[in-house]
């Protein structure tokens, strides 16, 4: 068992991987994070009941043990009928922490209806309900994403750190998501660094500021189109790339700091 339930500082259930060393949601619990991070602010209900008469695609990439797929599907399962009916695509490569966060329901979110339904995608790879068709990529994202032929309106980006993951935290695979991604799609993140927001605009990602959660007093969110964010980096933001220190995504090009600022978030 490469994962290990655990309780936090506030008493509430976190998911540790022994092989990252990292736990996810270690904040607020893992569906209190799911709903205001990734499901609130990338206005799900509000996007579905203004897609009628048609699908919407989000990219649930780093599904973990589930908690943001599962607050995204809640969220669809009460939306009026007449709204449109969302497809949710999970990427992940282990499914060690979805497989014992059903082991235990109540602290994830995965009791009755829920749970059946996250067994089913486990044994069959999709499940399917009026409202929500859940399918899971079990693979290596970027091959993945090559084979895929839904273009997506929301991304809710949560795998491990670049550190215990770094290949999904570069300029290539930020990339990759938004050759995959509609005109008016929007991505969320936890992190805050100026390494992963300098990945985004390079991978031609508008960015700007995510709500805070937890002990975190900022994330990040980035749109296809700038005026698609709340509140988008300001132009003076670039300048902090001048420092020696500053760190940066590990395929960036050596003008990276002429590339920003040349952008035309950042510019008059």
């Amino acid at each position: 068992m490469n994962h290990q339930v655990i309780r936090t500082r506030k008493g509430v259930a976190a998911m540790r991987s022994l092989d990252a060393g990292e736990v996810m949601h270690p904040g607020v619990g893992p569906l209190a994070e799911s709903e205001h991070l990734y499901v609130r602010q990338s206005r799900l209900a509000e996007r579905l009941q203004n897609t009628v008469g048609r699908r919407l695609v989000l990219y649930d990439v780093g599904m973990g043990a589930g908690s943001n797929a599962v607050a995204a599907r809640m969220e669809s399962e009460r939306a009026p009928a007449e709204a449109a009916r969302l497809e949710l695509v999970s990427f992940e490569r282990d499914l060690g922490a979805l497989e014992l966060a059903l082991k235990h329901p109540s602290d994830f979110g995965l009791d009755g209806e829920t749970g059946d339904a996250a067994r089913v995608l486990l044994a069959h790879g999709k499940h399917e309900t009026k409202r929500t068709y859940w399918r899971l990529h079990h693979d290596d994202l970027l091959e993945t994403l090559a084979r895929e032929t839904c273009l997506a309106d929301i991304i809710f980006w949560d795998p491990f750190s670049p550190k215990a993951n770094p290949d999904l935290w570069t300029i290539a695979a930020f990339a990759a998501v938004r050759r995959m991604a509609n005109a008016h799609a929007t991505l969320f993140t936890y992190s805050a660094s100026t390494a992963v927001r300098s990945a985004l605009l390079l991978a031609g990602w508008a960015v700007g500021v995510g709500d805070a959660i937890g002990e975190k007093a900022a994330t990040t969110a980035a749109a296809v189109a700038v005026e698609d964010l709340v509140r988008p980096l300001d132009r003076k933001w670039p300048s902090r790339l001048s420092r020696p220190d500053a760190p940066l995504p590990s395929d960036a090009p050596a003008d990276v700091v002429a590339r920003i600022s040349a952008l035309p978030q950042f510019r008059d």
